[in-house]
């Protein structure tokens, strides 16, 4: 028996010098985790180039991203704060036609007869303007807006009536009506000047205006559409006064002539231009 058992024992040597040494201080791996251990810690340097390209572009499409983002300007939440805002200059060139004649509208106030005359009035001006911005748009609901204030000055041509032209200077002010990004915004002004006319009067016609020099009152109200920052399209109503404020008259005994006043009103249409190409800060 001695020999056969040798002869096992020296068959079984190479077996056992095959298997991993291990300490007595390791512990037993499973199978199961030996294949997480080597997904987890490629030596492959062939894995580390095919995945190194990826990891750059990722991180190239990540900085792409975070520099659109910084850079992208947020768009407003109104449109029209870039239209109307403080300190922006405008120029208007308005032209109405004004035909219809109607009584003075606070004759009732100063004891006059609240009618109007045999003689009638067509006024066609022509106002050129200048238009301040006082502030930003503000305001609740229907009357959210801003002010403006009117430099104008007038050149009538006057087609029906005994005078035939008249020059005007006026001030005022104007409201605009302005709704979150609309490009259409409703108005309202409100003018008052000094003007010089071809009186016919004197001369005997009968109702013509007693004296060249006169007053005027200019009211009117309609839309504006905004093409764009820099221009818009207006249309409306506007009425027009003009009289010499009784001093034409006299005192008796020696009676001048009577004061019989123009008051028209009809459709204008306008073009608004900003002067500015820039907006200047208006804070």
């Amino acid at each position: 028996m001695y020999p056969k058992t040798r002869l096992v024992v020296v068959g079984l040597l190479p077996v056992f010098c095959a298997l991993p040494a291990r300490s007595q201080t390791d512990n037993p791996v499973s199978p199961a985790q030996r294949p997480v251990l080597t997904l987890c810690c490629p030596s492959n340097d062939n894995a580390s180039e095919t995945h190194a390209p990826r990891a750059r572009a990722a991180s190239a499409n990540s900085s792409i991203g975070i520099a659109i983002e910084k850079t992208a300007p947020k768009l407003p939440d109104d449109f029209n704060r870039g239209i109307f805002y403080r300190n922006k200059l405008e120029f208007s060139l308005d032209a109405g036609w004004f035909p219809i004649n109607i009584p003075f509208p606070v004759d009732f106030m100063l004891n006059a007869d609240y009618n109007t005359y045999l003689l009638k009035y067509t006024l066609v001006p022509v106002i050129g303007s200048l238009r301040w911005q006082l502030g930003n748009v503000r305001g609740p609901l229907i009357l959210r807006g801003n002010w403006d204030a009117e430099f104008s000055g007038a050149v009538v041509a006057i087609p029906r009536g005994p005078e035939t032209r008249y020059f005007s200077y006026m001030m005022g002010m104007r409201r605009n009506f302005v709704p979150r990004n609309s490009r259409i915004t409703a108005y309202f002004d409100w003018r008052a000047g000094l003007g010089n006319i071809d009186a016919k009067g004197p001369l005997g016609v009968p109702y013509a205006q007693g004296q060249d020099f006169t007053f005027t009152l200019n009211l009117g109200s309609g839309i504006r559409y905004n093409f764009n920052p820099r221009c818009g399209l207006s249309i409306g109503l506007n009425w027009m006064h003009i009289s010499n404020a009784n001093l034409s008259q006299g005192r008796p005994p020696n009676w001048g002539t009577r004061n019989y006043g123009i008051n028209v009103y009809g459709p204008i249409v306008g073009l608004d231009v900003q002067l500015r190409r820039h907006r200047t800060h208006s804070q």
